[in-house]
């Protein structure tokens, strides 16, 4: 072979390896300002994607693309992950739109005590109608209680105590990150510490964690979150205290304090954690005024106790006080309905305007005649606005707290849901970051990726990096907000244009698509 022929075998082998190395990918992300999750300044850098996973990150100007997605002026983040989310309309909302469309890729159900059951039978529902984003669950202590001792309001046996623990292995075994408490509700209330931390460690053992809605968030709150530490150490276990907040006005500004408890027990080696959604008010049932044990046995046994008179001027002093200390911010104005089955006219308006209309003075006292009623009638969810602006801000910058809904999967239109279905993580973006400078923008989005995927274990989650899930978020700064209101809830937020759930575009251009590009989560399979 000559020289000639030489060089030009040469040349042509160098151009087919040189082809060989541009690889082709099934999206590029290219020219976005790239938060990776981590808490540093963004870098402008490119992203290729194949399949559900991050392949490259680098200069991929000369790559190939089936799709490419010009980010220039954008922040391209990590898909945000919702620790505390109420899932249970999945199986007629399983394309999650309320979800996605915050930018949402993976949410944590389960929270406050309640979860399906069975459990693994429940993921392999979800597993055959697919769902639209990510999901985990948590186990719910109180549907573990009511599934082996209703509502009754005492202590289990040792035989029933075995039953819960074995309900609680089960469920970890079938796919639980972790067990969830609601202790300030049935029948959780009735529960007492040491029962707690007997199942808290079946799922510790299995590496869970243990999120909890305190026994109480008012009055009572610091001898609540003493209690979760005990549980946190006794149980050797992760906790996070949920939707934290301080409620009623007694407690604005004791915020200092519960951030202070937290403080102290994680220098001395607990792992303790808060996640809390970006608003003053909060959303929960009416019952949550009426004394957890007047409801003990049901609302039958409800109705039964309000008929005796001194039960029910005893009830009725419970609501009062619970109206002038906790969640009635000491004012029936502060308390609208938001979901009102028996009479949906209800739905947006106050306690105070149902009195009025009724031609009652709104007084306390009918007030919480009204408030008996309605949970005679089968309950009512409410908006709750009893919180302090000052703490909000203050617990939301604790370097612990990550951000969550604590929001339902909503259809536009039905009832008038709490608007952080809608715009948890845009209002964080929009009204905390950019408005308000309560957080940088590199901040929030860490305590929305990085800082919870750390806490529930997902590994390959949280961050854009090679090799990590292809959960990605694309958004302007200068327009993301949330739309959705308490006046006029039903409105999804702007300035999200693409989310992309395990390589598949959810949000393109602004346009949802019911892709059911989610996969449900198992932990430890």
């Amino acid at each position: 072979m000559n020289i000639k022929n030489i060089l030009s075998l040469v040349i042509t082998l160098l151009i087919v390896a040189s082809c060989s190395t541009k690889q082709e990918f099934d999206i590029l992300i290219l020219n976005g300002n790239v938060y990776d999750g981590s808490g540093r300044d963004p870098i402008q850098v490119d992203i290729g994607i194949i399949d559900d996973e991050i392949q490259k990150v680098g200069n991929l100007l000369k790559h190939k693309a089936k799709r490419i997605i010009d980010a220039t002026g954008f922040a391209v983040t990590p898909g945000f992950i919702d620790m505390h989310a109420h899932l249970d309309p999945i199986l007629e909302l399983s394309d999650c739109e309320s979800h996605i469309r915050q930018g949402v890729t993976t949410s944590l159900g389960g929270p406050d005590g309640s979860s399906p059951w069975p459990l693994g039978q429940f993921l392999d529902s979800l597993d055959q109608i697919g769902v639209g984003m990510n999901v985990a669950y948590l186990v719910g202590h109180n549907t573990i209680r009511e599934n082996v001792i209703a509502l009754e309001n005492r202590a289990p046996t040792e035989k029933e105590l075995q039953q819960m623990k074995d309900q609680v292995l089960l469920s970890m075994e079938e796919g639980a990150y972790g067990i969830s408490t609601g202790l300030k509700y049935l029948p959780g209330a009735f529960s007492k510490v040491e029962e707690v931390i007997s199942l808290s460690k079946i799922a510790s053992a299995e590496g869970g964690i243990y999120t909890s809605h305190l026994r109480e968030e008012g009055l009572g709150i610091f001898s609540a979150i003493d209690e979760a530490i005990t549980i946190s150490k006794e149980a050797e276990i992760p906790v996070v205290l949920t939707h934290h907040k301080v409620i009623g006005k007694p407690m604005w500004g004791k915020s200092t304090k519960t951030l202070a408890m937290v403080d102290s027990a994680r220098a001395l080696g607990l792992n303790i954690m808060l996640d809390q959604y970006p608003y003053n008010a909060s959303h929960t049932g009416i019952s949550v005024l009426i004394p957890s044990w007047a409801r003990a046995g049901g609302n039958n046994a409800f109705k039964e106790r309000i008929l005796d008179k001194k039960l029910r001027d005893s009830i009725k002093a419970g609501i009062i006080y619970n109206i002038l200390n906790d969640r009635g911010g000491s004012d029936l104005a502060r308390i609208q309905f938001a979901k009102v089955k028996w009479m949906p006219e209800l739905e947006g308006k106050t306690l105070k305007y149902w009195c009025e209309e009724r031609g009652l003075e709104p007084s306390l006292e009918n007030g919480a005649d009204l408030v008996i009623e309605a949970q005679k009638n089968g309950g009512a969810s409410c908006i709750y606005h009893a919180m302090d602006e000052k703490d909000v801000e203050r617990i939301m910058q604790h370097p612990q707290t990550m951000i969550a809904s604590d929001g339902r999967l909503t259809k536009l239109g039905d009832g008038h849901p709490h608007p952080r279905a809608y715009g948890t993580f845009p209002r964080v973006l929009g009204h905390y970051v950019r408005e308000k400078s309560t957080l940088s923008l590199s901040q929030a989005i860490y305590k929305m990726t990085k800082l919870p995927a750390t806490n529930l274990g997902l590994i390959d989650r949280g961050l854009i990096q090679e090799k990590m899930r292809a959960d990605i978020v694309i958004f302007d700064p200068a327009t993301v907000i949330d739309k959705s209101t308490f006046q006029k809830p039903h409105q999804y937020p702007e300035g999200i244009h693409y989310v992309i759930i395990n390589g598949k575009i959810s949000i393109d251009n602004g346009e949802f698509k019911k892709l059911k590009a989610g996969y449900v989560l198992r932990k430890n399979q």
